[in-house]
């Protein structure tokens, strides 16, 4: 049966399960990558004859075109994105499963991979690392940090087990699950010799005047800054740099008079050390809290289920049975 006689029956799981092998989730996830036949063929080291054989495989398993053939290339459908995505998912999970399989079996505890925001939730998860490998010692943590919209994304592909941050949209609600952890006070910085150090009083409308060094759109901190400036009818005049690294804004701060707004558990020690200097404003005591968030309807691995508890312990409160 050729791509185009594919009737259009419901695939069944049976179907589904049966006949898609690793091996075709291994070519999916290759041919995804190059969008390319023959760079397939070579990484899987078969012939080009042989990976256009197994591509008409896998569509005549699903009984769907993926792909268009074109003339320098492969380009995916709406089905083909779709069956890429689960194709990277399952080879992740199946990765995710030998290889915490095989730390258990060796006696150790598992793999957990933790995501985070920057900020005070840095200082809650340092804690809560050092309690759990006092506790479990031999279990192999992964911790990246970043945005929380980067967060959420890698949690629903998988990627991460948990993370520690906030949600960017009301719809994840319905996808997550959230445990709030904490409230996070903000800070106003600048480097040592900024003008407005010592300034008493500022309005929002002379912060407007200055440059500014700003988390992305996406993010909450960012959130906080445009509800206030947009609020009170005034935009930035004098210049913005947008990154959520702040080594990059400390280094900025320190060579411009740039202000940025960050959290203040973050900048505390920097201020404490004389490398950044807070600037008195009267700013809202916090933003909205971060939480520990995890997908619903899964049940949390024991390594993950340990951290959890301690996480929480950590912060003062017990984990949510729910």
């Amino acid at each position: 049966m050729s791509p185009d006689e594919f009737p259009g029956k419901p695939l069944s799981l049976a179907q589904a399960c049966a006949r898609l092998r690793f091996r075709h989730l291994q070519f999916l996830d290759i041919l995804g990558r190059t969008r390319n036949l023959r760079l397939t063929a070579e990484q899987m080291h078969v012939t080009q004859p042989a990976a256009t054989k197994i591509l008409m495989d896998i569509e005549a398993i699903l009984e769907a075109r993926l792909f268009d053939r074109l003339s320098r290339g492969m380009r995916p459908n709406e089905l083909g994105l779709f069956t890429l995505r689960y194709a990277s998912a399952a080879l992740d999970g199946q990765r995710r499963f030998v290889d915490e399989f095989n730390a258990l079996k060796q006696g150790g505890h598992g793999h957990l991979t933790i995501g985070a925001i920057t900020g005070s939730a840095a200082h809650l998860l340092v804690a809560s690392v050092v309690e759990i490998q006092r506790l479990r010692p031999l279990l192999v943590l992964k911790i990246l940090e970043q945005s929380s919209d980067q967060l959420i994304a890698w949690l629903a592909e998988r990627k991460i087990d948990l993370m520690i941050g906030r949600f960017t949209s009301e719809a994840q609600r319905s996808q997550f699950h959230y445990e709030h952890l904490s409230a996070e006070p903000m800070s106003v910085v600048a480097g040592l010799h900024h003008p407005l150090r010592g300034a008493a009083d500022l309005s929002l409308t002379e912060l407007a005047h200055w440059p500014w060094i700003l988390y992305p759109p996406s993010t909450a901190v960012r959130k906080v800054s445009d509800d206030l400036f947009g609020g009170a009818g005034l935009s930035l005049t004098a210049g913005v740099v947008e990154t959520p690294s702040f080594l990059f804004a400390l280094e900025l701060m320190n060579t411009t008079p740039m202000l940025s707004l960050q959290p203040a558990a973050l900048v505390e020690k920097y201020v404490h050390r004389g490398l950044l200097a807070r600037i008195p404003v009267d700013w809202p005591d916090h933003m909205p809290g971060y939480g520990l968030i995890t997908r619903l309807s899964e049940p949390p691995t024991p390594a993950a289920q340990a951290f959890i508890e301690v996480l929480c312990g950590t912060a003062g409160r017990a984990p949510d049975a729910s």
